[in-house]
């Protein structure tokens, strides 16, 4: 009588062996794939919000205010975590108008807080004081999540320069003419800056 060919036992135990140790191997190099993916997609969407954040600032530093339309006052204070300014507002078919805009950063968000548009200079003076003292009760809109932290620098006198508000100061004592802002992500070493002239100044 002919005897079959076959598979031993053995033979097909270790071709079992051989599958799924590459089945193995493949579902860790997909699950690398999707944890790059991911991880490249947080960093993107990060990325994007900073972009975003930055155009914001660079629209309200286009408008701040000469500081001889408003008379010697106090129109911006740049310290780390924090920037307020006064800026112009402008609307079609009526007067300019003055607003304060507070950035913060609090508890790894960003947000952006406006006041009330205004012409009479002894209410902005009201407003001012309500920003930097943090008493403002205008809503804020988060701008980004996920921000350890925002250093600000000057410039001044050909040079960039980072300073720290003292407590009870309200203003820069000089005039920058730009500022530099860097935005720093929760959990990433490298930070995202951008630069921005003062426009009214």
């Amino acid at each position: 009588m002919k005897r079959v060919a076959g598979f031993t036992l053995v033979e097909l135990l270790v071709a079992i062996s051989i599958l799924a140790i590459v089945a193995v191997l493949g579902w860790r190099g997909l699950d690398g794939i999707v944890r790059a993916r991911l991880a490249l997609t947080g960093q993107m969407e990060t990325t994007r919000g900073m972009q975003l954040a930055f155009a914001q600032m660079q629209s309200d530093c286009e408008h701040v205010v000469s500081s001889e339309l408003i008379v010697g006052r106090p129109f911006l204070l740049a310290d780390n975590d924090r920037l307020t300014l006064v800026r112009n507002v402008l609307a079609e078919n009526e007067p300019t108008r003055l607003q304060v805009v507070a950035y913060r950063v609090r508890d790894g968000v960003l947000t952006r807080r406006e006041s009330l548009a205004t012409r009479d200079l002894a209410q902005l003076d009201q407003l001012w004081l309500a920003a930097t003292s943090d008493a403002d009760t205008t809503p804020p809109v988060n701008l980004q999540l996920g921000v350890a932290s925002m250093q600000i620098q000057t410039w001044e006198n050909n040079a960039w320069r980072q300073r720290q508000a003292t407590p009870g100061e309200f203003a820069l004592p000089s005039h920058p003419t730009g500022l530099q802002v860097a935005l720093q992500a929760q959990g990433q070493e490298a930070s995202m800056s951008k630069a921005f002239l003062l426009g009214g100044i």
